[in-house]
């Protein structure tokens, strides 16, 4: 059965291109959210040792462009499909951006019209390189892209004194990246949390806690899948080996991709997956994965022998980032809107729809009048053995970035 049998075109085609090609265009998005099986994310990872965001003013210069956000109340903002909270009685309603028109005037073009990082910014680069307006306020990126943008100078610095709520409420592990310190450019939309996944029926109760045993345990093998998302199934590996994505070196990449060469070349791994994998893991055709925390809370509802593991060594935390492209017409606008999802009762109520973290403090506590089991599962609010065991991957440079994808597309076939 097509696993994308019912859903809307748009996320069809998309689907298809990721069955295709080896890459996941919904790579953190789980399909399953389209069939009203929405599940509730939000909580925040606790950090330690990372600076307090610098409450930045317009000192820093701007594209120049003129706004005009006073005289046209309008955003414009390009995000992914089923990353909204949406109204079940009428589907073209989404009542967080609805009920940001009521409180500030303002209307919101919304387009889901990004399925994949690369394919976005091909849309969108010529008219960032040419000093263009895009035709977008406020996009939603993965935190690599979001720093290629920023890098080659094409996202807008922000005005901190429209984003009170969200200079005061982001949590402390997001503030301050590698790649954006101080969150000058973007502020994070939802967090990402990679972890372990096994079927305990297929595995016969055997738990599965870490990527060596995934690697190599014999009774696993050929049923085994990692995912196509290099900085996960690279990053998990390194975590494993005793090495920090934040900080590896060449050898250690180089290293790692050796150590999942051999699950290959043994058969233990079967496949490079993105989203798919969750039909598999459901049904115990595979025994265990690498899996995304937004998925597994669905997954787990539906099927209590799926079990998630966060390995001694740690698992893997990345986010999808608001940020305002250079030159856009309404960059006033696009900052309140950014700011409204750092309510902490606007962010539970996206968190409550979309599967995946919420980045804002007191959005735990939202979340708990709307439903207190969730509140308390540690995939929506993060427990302490969560808090203390994220670890993002390092931002690359234009030469990592190119000659790490090739390496990893050629390992895993794309």
């Amino acid at each position: 059965m097509d696993p994308s049998e019912g859903l809307p075109e748009p996320v069809r085609r998309a689907w298809r291109r990721s069955a295709a090609s080896g890459r996941p265009t919904f790579s953190r998005r789980s399909l399953l959210r389209i069939g009203g099986l929405g599940a509730l994310a939000t909580g925040a990872l606790a950090g330690c040792g990372i600076p307090a965001a610098s409450q930045r003013s317009t000192g820093l210069q701007g594209s120049g462009t003129t706004d005009h956000s006073a005289g046209e109340k309008v955003v414009d903002f390009s995000n992914w499909p089923l990353y909204i909270d949406v109204d079940d009685k009428d589907r073209n309603r989404r009542p967080t951006l609805d009920g940001f028109t009521r409180a500030t005037g303002i209307t919101v073009d919304y387009t889901e019209d990004i399925e994949d990082n690369d394919d976005f910014f091909g849309k969108i680069q010529a008219q960032l390189r040419a000093g263009q307006d895009t035709g977008r306020d406020l996009v939603v990126l993965t935190d690599w892209m979001a720093a290629r943008i920023i890098r080659l100078g094409w996202a807008e610095v922000l005005d901190q004194a429209n984003l009170p709520h969200a200079f005061a409420n982001l949590a402390k592990q997001y503030r301050s990246p590698d790649w954006d310190p101080g969150r000058s450019h973007s502020y994070p939309w939802a967090g990402v949390s990679t972890l372990i996944a096994y079927n305990r029926k297929a595995t016969g109760g055997r738990a599965v806690t870490s990527v060596s045993q995934l690697l190599t345990d014999p009774s696993l093998r050929g049923r085994v899948t990692m995912l196509t998302e290099m900085r996960d199934t690279v990053g998990l590996t390194l975590l494993d080996m005793g090495k920090d994505p934040g900080k590896f070196t060449d050898d250690d990449f180089t290293a790692a991709l050796a150590k999942i060469q051999r699950a290959v070349d043994s058969h233990q791994v079967r496949a490079f997956t993105g989203n798919e994998y969750t039909k598999d893991l459901a049904s115990g055709n595979i025994k265990a994965c690498l899996a995304w925390a937004g998925d597994l809370i669905q997954l787990r509802a539906d099927n209590p022998d799926i079990e998630y593991v966060i390995p001694d060594a740690g698992f893997m935390s990345s986010t999808d980032n608001m940020l305002i492209p250079r030159h856009a017409r309404h960059k006033a606008n696009a900052e309140r809107l950014m700011d409204w999802y750092y309510r902490p009762d606007i962010a539970a109520r996206l968190a409550d729809y979309v599967n995946y973290l919420t980045p804002v403090d007191g959005a735990a506590a939202a979340l708990a009048k709307i439903d207190p089991e969730a509140a308390r599962n540690p995939l929506i609010v993060a427990d302490k053995e969560m808090a203390e065991k994220g670890h993002a991957f390092r931002s690359l440079s234009e030469t990592e970035e190119a000659t790490y994808q090739a390496a990893f597309a050629k390992l895993i076939g794309a």
